[in-house]
């Protein structure tokens, strides 16, 4: 058994960030299922969105932000994060971010807009700010002697009173499985953290590494953690389309610097969707290009900044440039190939404004969480900072919090299972879940597409469920077993939802209802 002070589910900015908060204090496990730097964080391009530049105000990034929650933010959370982003940005470029500087403008850095924004306040490096910000932390983290890094170990559950048959409901550590080794550890702690991302790996399109697989959600859902908004998947509008190319984004920012979106035959079309025309919120240009793709028959769309000078685009968008090239497209030259993809999970384990769930011990930070950030549509690069903020704010509660007494917790029991006989269950579930989630609960959502992907999902968890009862446990099989308990969260939020906000557009509840409502489910306790 490993014991430590934290735990840690998650290593991208919102698990580094807690770390990096607690170590001076405590002995703390990051535990992630890959290496270090690989998770959704590491992938942002775009940035990290904050308050900077005095022409614009605390007001109006608020502002922003519940306009494009369309009316479900909750409005102290929201407050909370923005008033505290100078500071998150600050402690960043202490650590030493390499942000991309700019000598004219009175920050000393570059600041980029996106869609939803009403002023320049992303702050990046370059078009790779995710891979900036995680390598640097990371460096910290490796070097810190109270940090100990388990890679390759994928957290199977909790361990709870629940599962002890103790009184109460609170959180003691977790099991994982180290992948190398192929063993069960036990990992013990009196604070754990789940900081595991989120879930686009259940959607057959995602701009998700395929780390994202809902662990955290499904892990705090069976622990007793309520859940919120998870009806709420954003769809990146803007993947690029290509055969060898899988899960490669086109940042927001191509938008912000003044892409256009066209047809095959050079037609501009977003104006006529939306007057903010390609600057429109995520949710609006996602459903305009799953529109146009429908209505045409395409198989994609294209995003064009190659009227700008080419030096312009490889200083703002070097990785795009080299990507895209080594594929043949020059986007000095022409247009990108694009098409909308799962990209974000603004639903999850509902917490308050220092991570805390509904379970004692535990807590959730990032995209595995639900604070009220987000509403019914995350603002681009508000992700991030929402993992900066209520991350220090959880360290600051733990630190504060005197730990409870340990529990002897029993090493985890697999004498009663066998080596699986045939995995091909595995694989052949995996793509039935990840298609009948993309063809039934996409962009467009009808009562009777839901109810055929409910249907097709508990037959899939009863079939997963029982493998799982009779198998050795494999990262494959934890994956799975996690997809489908956050698909059912989706699909049976989705059906919640009676009416059409934000990123939930229904065919069958086409209006807005003048009051905005959570969607929360919770389990059986």
């Amino acid at each position: 058994m490993l014991k430590f002070d934290v735990v840690i589910v998650g290593s991208g900015l919102a698990g580094m960030t807690l770390a990096l908060h607690l170590a001076e204090r405590c002995k703390v496990a990051v535990v992630t299922k890959r290496d270090l730097l690989e998770g959704s964080s590491s992938y942002a391009q775009g940035g990290i969105a904050a308050v900077l530049d005095t022409d614009d105000t605390v007001e109006e990034h608020i502002r922003d932000t519940l306009v494009a929650g369309a009316g479900l933010c909750n409005a102290a959370t929201t407050r909370f994060i923005v008033e505290h982003s100078k500071e998150a940005i600050d402690w960043l470029i202490d650590l030493g971010v390499p942000f991309t500087r700019d000598a004219t403008h009175q920050t000393g850095y570059h600041l980029t807009r996106e869609g939803g924004h009403s002023h320049r306040r992303i702050i990046h490096a370059a078009d790779a700010t995710g891979a900036a910000v995680t390598t640097t932390l990371g460096q910290k983290l490796k070097a810190h002697p109270n940090i100990t890094v388990l890679e390759e170990h994928i957290a199977i559950d909790l361990i709870t009173s629940k599962r002890l048959g103790l009184e109460g409901r609170r959180a003691y550590g977790i099991y994982a499985l180290d992948k190398q080794a192929d063993r069960v550890v036990t990992i013990a702690a009196p604070h754990t953290i789940i900081a595991a991302g989120g879930a686009g790996k259940v959607y057959l399109y995602t701009t998700n590494p395929d780390t994202a697989t809902g662990d955290g959600i499904a892990m705090g859902w069976r622990a007793g953690c309520r859940v919120a908004n998870m009806e709420f998947i954003q769809f990146h509008p803007t993947c690029l389309y290509h055969p060898h190319s899988k899960s490669f984004l086109i940042s927001e920012a191509v938008r912000g610097e003044g892409g256009i979106l066209r047809l095959p035959d050079g037609t501009r079309f977003m104006p006529s969707h939306d007057a903010r025309a390609e600057l429109a919120p995520r949710d609006v240009v996602a459903r305009a290009i799953d529109f146009e793709m429908k209505k045409h028959g395409l198989d994609c769309v294209y995003l064009d900044i190659s009227y700008k000078p080419a030096h312009f685009i490889r200083e703002h968008f070097p990785n795009i440039y080299a990507h895209c090239l080594e594929l043949g497209i020059d986007i000095t030259q022409e247009p990108i190939p694009v098409v909308p993809a799962a990209h974000y999970t603004c639903g999850g384990l509902v917490t308050d404004l220092a991570g805390r769930t509904d379970v004692d011990g535990l807590y959730a930070v990032g995209e595995a969480a639900c604070t009220g950030l987000h509403g019914a549509n995350r603002l681009a690069s508000n992700s991030l900072l929402e993992c900066l903020v209520i991350g220090k704010a959880a360290a600051a509660d733990i630190l504060a919090t005197p730990p409870g007494t340990q529990p002897a917790i029993p090493d985890w029991d697999d004498s009663q299972v066998t080596d699986p006989d045939e995995e091909v269950v595995i694989s052949h579930n995996w793509d039935e879940l990840r298609r009948a989630m993309w063809d039934y609960v996409g962009i467009v959502r009808t009562n009777k597409r839901l109810e055929r992907a409910l249907h097709r999902i508990e037959l899939l968890r009863e079939e997963i469920s029982e493998y799982y009862r009779h198998f050795h446990v494999s990262n494959d099989l934890i994956e799975l077993r996690n997809l489908v308990v956050t698909a059912e969260l989706i699909v049976r939020s989705a059906m919640e939802r009676k009416e059409s906000r934000g990123l939930h557009y229904s065919r069958d509840y086409p209006e807005t209802l003048a009051e905005a409502h959570d969607t929360v489910l919770t389990p059986q306790r």
